[in-house]
């Protein structure tokens, strides 16, 4: 069975499952159906059932479509494919999950406000949703990558003995730099109404450490550099440079450019797991390090294949004396 008959059996499995769920217990469901709940286990909103069925099947549906478009890029090497196949799969169990324990709260219930939904239960849902995800990107990770061809490795830089030569490459991304800029001004905002009384003391300090928090976070991984030289290569994040990252040129046994999209790593972001891990700030030319216990690092920067060869070529200078 082929990705694309898997992933069109699993959608349409899990579509029929969203619309014929509610529409068989019709007559047993209040209208409007309690839709959230606060804490505890009574509901605070509700929705009319025709609403509800739409929105469980656009839950669904619409990440299926989005899958299936990125599926032919994602399934070209083994982190994309764990991530292609846990995140379809695991989508679709939260998805149908969430609306059988929906179902479940209402049925019976005279009116929406007395339908139950016991905390135990989302829980339940979001941990077998992580068991789906694990198994399904297990199962399909397929053979390993291919090792990349000699020919693709970028030339190897001939030293001058005692010279001593530095590769900075830097990224950033303006999409992350925009939401860190709107985040800092929607920060300012909601300090100044609080302190002027407008925004009532007890949200405002509810709200104002997430969005410090989000936006540290934000500045953090909106840009990275790589400075390779001496006897180690150094990442480093932010501004600022700081949280910075030292890798000693002694453990890193080659380097290479290669191109890489967020699709193939998971996303955005520090992606994958120890072994094989990418910095992905925007789709493209990567660093990719890899080091003698075999394990990978990927990094996108510019100028990434001039780089790779300044490090080859240390680690070459390394060798020979």
């Amino acid at each position: 069975m082929t990705a694309r008959v898997a992933a069109a059996a699993w959608g349409l499995l899990v579509l029929a499952g969203q619309i014929l769920l509610p529409l068989s217990v019709r007559d047993r469901l209040p209208d409007p159906l309690a839709t959230h709940w606060g804490p505890g286990d009574r509901p605070d909103g509700s929705m009319p059932f025709t609403v509800y069925v739409v929105m469980v099947v656009l839950v669904w549906a619409v990440p299926w479509l989005g899958l299936v478009v990125a599926r032919a890029r994602a399934l070209t090497h083994r982190q994309g494919r764990m991530f292609w196949w846990g995140v379809l799969f695991a989508t679709g169990v939260f998805a149908f999950g969430m609306n059988v324990t929906t179902v479940l709260a209402n049925l019976g219930a005279p009116d929406w406000r007395a339908a139950r939904l016991p905390g135990w239960a989302v829980l339940a849902v979001i941990g077998v949703a992580l068991a789906a995800a694990v198994a399904a990107g297990y199962l399909g990770r397929g053979a390993p990558d291919e090792p990349v061809p000699a020919g693709t490795r970028p030339p190897l830089l001939r030293l001058r003995a005692g010279q001593r030569t530095v590769w900075v490459g830097h990224v950033a991304n303006p999409w992350l730099t925009l939401f860190n800029a709107v985040m800092a001004a929607g920060l300012a905002v909601l300090a100044v109404f609080s302190l002027a009384g407008v925004v009532p003391g007890k949200p405002a300090a509810l709200i104002l450490p997430v969005l410090v928090l989000v936006l540290a976070v934000g500045v953090l991984i909106s840009s990275v550099s790589v400075r390779a030289g001496d006897d180690r290569v150094v990442i480093q994040f932010g501004p600022l440079g700081w949280p910075a990252r030292r890798i000693p040129l002694s453990k890193i046994e080659s380097a290479w450019a290669e191109v890489r999209h967020p699709s193939r790593v998971g996303g955005w972001g520090i992606r994958g797991l120890p072994g094989g891990v990418t910095i992905m700030l925007r789709g493209g030319e990567c660093l990719v390090l890899g080091y003698r216990s075999g394990g990978q690092l990927a990094i996108s920067i510019d100028d990434a294949a001039r780089g790779a060869s300044l490090i080859n070529a240390l680690i070459n200078e390394r060798v020979e004396s």
